[in-house]
């Protein structure tokens, strides 16, 4: 139990050295983050639907 309460002071001590984002910047990292997501999503939305028409027209289905 000494050694968990000890790990767990460490913990904070190190916690207090860093250095944290600003609200302001933690907001523009999201709103990124959120773009990429959404560009990455609709290009493999947009592979995805093209091979499935392409392997689909191959097969002999629609």
């Amino acid at each position: 139990m000494n050694k968990a309460i000890s790990f767990l002071r460490e913990c904070v001590a190190e916690l207090k050295k860093s250095t944290w984002l600003s609200r302001q910047e933690v907001m523009q990292s999201t709103f990124l983050v959120a773009i990429v997501v959404a560009l990455v999503a609709a290009y493999v939305g947009a592979v995805d639907f093209g091979l499935t028409r392409v392997l689909g027209a191959l097969v002999g289905g629609q």
